[in-house]
């Protein structure tokens, strides 16, 4: 049972505050868990003791979210090529050489970033509403977002105010999901008063503003995974409108040995379905990952 026990910690990246989840044996291969917007390890609080008895799983808060540092737009450069490059600095710190990845809506551009520096330390990928394809964004959902990417100024930057208040975070937990009662309020409230704190408006801007970055490096995602053949597993809310399931359909055409489930849930899938999850990656990690 020690085992399921979760440490919280926190270790200094480049001088900056970065905490992190922590469970399972020090031996055993590691899952690196990587969260969204605009969550943070939270999101897998339910998740993590139903793997750690046989993996090490470590969810880090990337900077500007959760419990981790949030220093000003100002002067730190809330970009997803630093997020990415804090989050390889702290698999080093770790000592991470090995692991499988767990990424979801943000989690996956700063995810597949660190698989394009370094193929060699992924052992597979777990894709919940982690997309990397043109067809998984949902076209009514990115609408304000691609505007402001086009172009950033008071008005897009308006529209796109909308999504982090505490009615468009409660709408990314519960639109989808069959059984709202089933979502804890504690998860989107949460989420949202982390949010609201002084400085997070620029912060969130700023990474929203880039994500076209990300647009531009699907091709290289795209080529990563038809090289590598890497195992993928996609446990996707089908009722997610931010990253649609033809995002996770779409894993297929470059991997086509991708194990695809669509589940009836919405876009943060573990709210309602951590068990389903847990077992669907038990038992894919199980055939899936390298022996020894």
């Amino acid at each position: 049972m020690a085992t399921h026990r979760v440490h919280h910690r926190t270790v200094s990246v480049r001088g900056l505050d970065v905490y992190y989840r922590e469970a399972g044996p020090a031996g055993a291969p590691v899952l690196l868990l990587l969260h969204g917007f605009p969550s943070s390890s939270h999101m897998f609080r339910d998740l993590i003791p139903l793997l750690a008895d046989r993996y090490r799983v470590i969810a880090p808060d990337h900077v500007g979210f959760g419990r981790s540092a949030a220093p000003d737009a100002a002067g730190f450069p809330y970009t997803f090529d630093e997020l990415a490059s804090v989050t390889e600095e702290f698999t080093r710190l770790l000592g991470l050489e090995r692991y499988a990845l767990y990424i979801q809506d943000y989690g996956a551009p700063i995810g597949l970033r660190l698989a394009l520096a370094h193929p060699e330390r992924v052992t597979a990928i777990v894709s919940q509403n982690g997309n990397a394809y043109e067809e998984g964004l949902g076209a009514e959902a990115w609408a304000p977002v691609l505007a402001l990417i086009e172009k950033r100024n008071p008005e897009t930057e308006a529209a796109v105010r909308e999504i982090y208040t505490l009615d468009g975070v409660k709408w990314q937990y519960l639109h989808g999901v069959p059984d709202p009662s089933l979502v804890s309020p504690d998860a989107y409230e949460h989420d949202a008063a982390l949010v609201a704190r002084p400085g997070q408006a620029e912060i969130q801007l700023d990474l929203i503003s880039d994500y076209g970055a990300n647009f531009a490096l699907y091709p290289a995602f795209h080529e990563y995974f038809r090289t590598s053949r890497v195992p993928l597993l996609a446990v996707w809310g089908a009722h997610d409108e931010i990253f649609v399931p033809e995002g996770a359909l779409a894993f297929r055409r470059d991997l086509p040995e991708a194990e695809i489930h669509l589940l009836p849930a919405g876009h943060f899938a573990l709210e309602t379905h951590a068990d389903q999850i847990a077992g669907l990656m038990r038992d894919f990690l199980d055939r899936r990952l390298p022996r020894g």
